[in-house]
């Protein structure tokens, strides 16, 4: 039962790992970079377990049982060795040979790239018919690996179709799978009152991510998951025609905008979308793990909020 509980352990952890997806590998039509492909072309399965003649002899003299029990062994630690390769082969973002990985990733398309932008603005009565096209349109998706890593629920978008404010995060974590809502989470609450000191309601607002399906271990999508999803985000932009688009973090601004830059460098200056102006900001489950920087986020709204025209609530006195 113990070797049992640890195979199925390994399971999950491969899973995890991305390693759902490897066996696709030599597909010419699944984009990988081409480092991570060198790393998976020199990864070789784990040698056969050679087991000595005295060892033989022992499970000969034990029956069954013990061959079952050496062969358990065998395998629980031949899974050892697929982490092994899988911690070589699958690097990930909290991984220090991360970085090196990234480099090699082709540059995103910026979201502009992604189709015609519509001259036409739909008229205010047809946006939430068009977003439930679009939705119908993906389905029970299975365009990207991300369909087959234990997703529960496409977590589309939520938020007024007619929003003059658009905000964009990275994908769905644990509690958006189980609901299909995006930013439910710990990380949505604090959204929510984001939300709430620029003076508005989230009902107000609309809220999408890069990914509509949740990362395994809530790991940053992958360049051919977000980039096979950027058709749907982009037509969720192109119905609803917010004015201003805040980027929630890194990766939402990497896809939406074409960059591959730090933070830092986004901050703090207008880019442009879809027809819409976009603001760069840190992600709230970022804010959560260094408050520090909830100070910083908040110049940010501000800016938008200038740009808005709108006012912060007064506290009550």
């Amino acid at each position: 039962m113990v070797v049992e509980q640890q195979l199925r352990a390994y399971v999950d952890y491969l899973r995890d790992m991305g390693i759902y997806d490897l066996y696709r590998r030599e597909d010419p039509k699944v984009m990988l970079p081409e480092g991570l492909k060198e790393r998976l072309a020199v990864a070789r399965p784990a040698a056969p377990v050679v087991r000595s003649a005295a060892a033989t002899q022992a499970v000969a003299a034990q029956g069954v049982g013990a061959r079952t029990s050496v062969a358990a062994s065998a395998a629980a630690a031949g899974a050892a060795r697929m982490v092994s390769v899988a911690r070589e082969a699958v690097p990930t973002a909290v991984d220090p040979e991360w970085r090196e990985v990234e480099s090699s990733m082709p540059k995103p398309p910026s979201l502009d790239a992604v189709g015609v932008v519509p001259v036409e603005r739909l008229a205010a009565g047809e946006r939430a018919v068009a977003l439930q096209a679009v939705r119908e349109d993906i389905g029970e998706c299975t365009r990207c690996p991300l369909a087959y890593a234990g997703r529960r629920n496409i977590v589309f978008g939520d938020g007024d179709p007619n929003a003059r404010l658009m905000f964009v995060g990275e994908g769905p974590g644990a509690d958006e799978d189980e609901t299909g809502v995006p930013f439910v989470g710990k990380a949505g609450q604090l959204l929510n009152n984001m939300i709430t000191a620029m003076g508005l309601k989230r009902e107000e607002v609309y809220i999408a991510n890069i990914v509509k399906c949740r990362p395994p271990a809530n790991r940053v999508p992958e360049f051919v998951e977000a980039t096979t999803c950027s058709q749907f985000l982009a037509r969720q932009i192109d119905v609803v025609r917010p004015e201003v688009i805040v980027a929630l973090g890194a990766t939402a601004a990497t896809y939406l905008l074409g960059v591959k830059q730090p933070l830092a460098s986004l901050r703090g200056q207008w880019h442009s979308v879809r027809g819409a102006k976009v603001a760069v900001t840190y992600h709230p489950a970022f804010l959560l793990r260094d408050p520090r920087q909830k100070g910083e986020a908040w110049k940010d709204l501000q800016r938008v909020m200038v740009e808005m025209g709108l006012s912060a609530p007064r506290r009550a006195t």
